[in-house]
């Protein structure tokens, strides 16, 4: 399978960045989309709303469903999943993209911010992948991707910022759980991850211009995703993926599209955890 047309994706914290850069990839092969975000209003130093990326994905050639989630709400991701089934038929993909973060140190990092990052990371995940599960299991070619890290215990990765790490990794615990439990059933379970940072619009109110010209564009994602879940999901399952790996190993040489302009390679940031 080399396209997601007609293929129903559920994608947590699309209404910009990341999300909305494989939502909207997904779009241009006629894919359809659940769009499960809070914004409904814009934010002031955040672009888009669920409704602004509705309108990014049917541009982009997709069916789209804009729908107001809180992921740590039992109740609102319930009905979300049932709503996007029963307009799209079931559902075939579910992305857990959103994410909280705070790179602060133990000292540094107040408890409700530490709840809102394990909330909404690991327990949202964990939510979202449980609540999608009974449509993912009638599915003919189902996939669960995880917007994670590789779990590499390095003590280097969770001394200036434990709690986001835990979070984070929390995500991919549930990728190293899930896709065992639900291999025989045909389900994969996958975690995605960038080798360098990648340029976002929270990445500006975090860090600013200079830095989001050392990154790559979110379309190295968006591409790595395409790539993953066109795979069949029985033979592609367990998996920490890293972003041009997969699209290395898909043929891609050429990763000059990803960068801004005048950048060259050896500029790029590296992410964390990698």
């Amino acid at each position: 399978m080399t396209t997601l047309k007609g293929k129903t994706l559920f994608i947590t914290g699309a209404s910009r960045g990341i999300g909305l850069a494989i939502a909207c990839r997904a779009a241009a092969d006629g894919a359809n989309i659940a769009i499960a975000a809070k914004t409904t209003e814009p934010h002031p130093k955040l672009p888009g709303t669920i409704y602004s990326a509705a309108e990014a994905v049917e541009r982009a050639g997709g069916q789209a469903l804009p729908l107001v989630v809180d992921v740590r709400e039992e109740a609102a991701v319930e009905a979300a999943m049932a709503q996007t089934a029963e307009k799209f038929g079931g559902i075939d993909i579910l992305i857990n993209n959103a994410s909280a973060i705070s790179l602060t140190g133990t000292l540094e990092t107040p408890m409700k911010r530490y709840d809102l990052m394990h909330q909404i990371n690991t327990r949202g995940t964990y939510l979202c992948s449980q609540k999608a599960l009974p449509y993912l299991l009638k599915a003919p070619n189902p996939h669960i991707l995880n917007m994670s890290p590789p779990l590499n215990m390095e003590q280097r990765w969770f001394e200036p910022h434990v709690a986001y790490t835990m979070a984070k990794y929390g995500m991919s615990l549930c990728v190293l759980g899930m896709s065992g439990e639900f291999r025989s059933k045909g389900v994969a379970v996958n975690a995605l991850w960038p080798r360098t940072a990648v340029d976002t619009d929270a990445m500006n109110v975090i860090t600013g211009p200079d830095f989001r010209r050392r990154c790559r564009k979110p379309a190295i994602l968006a591409d790595a995703a395409h790539a993953i879940l066109t795979r069949p999901s029985r033979d592609c399952t367990g998996n920490f993926f890293i972003d041009d790996a997969v699209l290395a190993e898909a043929g891609v040489s050429d990763f000059s599209i990803y960068r801004h302009d005048g950048v060259e390679e050896k500029d790029l940031i590296p992410d964390f955890f990698v």
